[in-house]
């Protein structure tokens, strides 16, 4: 006669347990563990390399603000440490003010552009039939990808005084006076070009990421607003514009911050000129660090222009988060 000590497994749940093999195993935790983790290794390559290429950098700028280097103190290798010098002498002077207002000034003239802009062939791109869409996009596109040194120069030759195309077309058109202007001869006509070049390139981006966002306003919508007896306006405040109004947020967000360093442009243009009266902050920085060799008070300017630009974008961001806490 033999008496069972042990119970059998009774079901799949019992062999499970038997196993080990349960939800709150330790090949469960371990795998939950793994999963917790992969999105930050994902994301550690490209920490690396921002640290790297943009945290590193500005480290080195930091300290140079607080040294006086020049050309000697780089020949003899010796450091001079001046704590707050250049801070104190870039901001008791007018000029940095000057060109901190000019620079603000000249975003914000060049953002409301670009914005309206490319806002309207944004939606433009939305009523237009396939292949026309095809086109201007393509045209998109390749204003977008042109490099920026090269757009910069072409625009160079365009408004050149004696042989650029625009003069030459205004002269046609009955503006003789225009024939042998120089628009690098004065701070209006400098910044009028470099802005007219900066809307251009950057058009497509703004126009390219509002029709992408059009593609996701439902059609019931528009028919439900027609059945209302909205109109055109009607139908564009109260369907379209919630739509693309995270879409508008971010763009402007994006717009500020790369028209603000915009050195590219201003400086290959004209080198700040005509007598440094088209300067922006970045340029300035360069000009006064590289060009006069004032490489600390460049740095201590450079480091100026990104509290900036921080301070803007902080407050944009804030009066965007309240106009969306007082829709909700």
């Amino acid at each position: 006669m033999t008496v069972q000590t042990e119970r059998p497994p009774s079901g799949p749940s019992d062999v499970r347990k038997a196993d080990g093999g349960g939800t709150g195993g330790p090949r469960a935790g371990a795998a939950s563990r793994a999963g917790a983790l992969a999105p930050y290794l994902l994301l550690l390559p490209a920490a690396a390399a921002t640290v790297l290429l943009l945290g590193w950098p500005l480290v080195k700028d930091g300290l140079l603000s607080f040294q006086n280097l020049n050309m000697a103190q780089l020949i003899q290798h010796v450091t001079e440490w001046t704590g707050f010098d250049n801070y104190k002498e870039v901001l008791t002077g007018e000029e940095f003010w000057r060109v901190t207002l000019r620079s603000i000034v000249f975003t914000a003239v060049n953002v409301v552009l670009t914005m309206v802009v490319g806002g309207l062939i944004g939606l433009l791109l939305a009523r237009l039939g396939r292949v026309m869409r095809f086109v201007l996009m393509i045209g998109l596109v390749l204003a977008w990808a042109m490099p920026v040194v090269a757009a910069t120069t072409v625009y160079q030759w365009l408004f050149a005084q004696r042989f650029g195309v625009v003069n030459w077309v205004l002269d046609k058109l009955g503006w003789h006076s225009m024939a042998d202007f120089s628009w690098t001869g004065s701070q209006f006509s400098t910044f009028f070009v470099v802005t007219v070049l900066i809307v251009w390139m950057s058009v497509p981006f703004v126009a390219i990421n509002l029709y992408a966002a059009t593609t996701t306003i439902p059609g019931e919508l528009y028919e439900a607003a027609a059945l209302d007896g909205a109109g055109v306006w009607r139908s564009f405040t109260s369907v379209t514009l919630p739509f693309l109004r995270p879409f508008l947020y971010a763009t402007t967000f994006l717009e500020i911050i790369w028209i603000f360093k915009a050195f590219v442009q201003v400086y290959t243009f004209n080198g700040g000129g005509p007598d440094r009266l088209t300067e922006i902050l970045p340029v300035y920085a360069y000009i006064e660090g590289v060009g006069n060799q004032h490489y600390g008070m460049g740095a201590a300017i450079a480091v100026l222009t990104i509290l900036i630009l921080l301070g803007l974008t902080a407050y944009y961001l804030r009066i965007v988060l309240k106009q969306e806490e007082d829709e909700l």
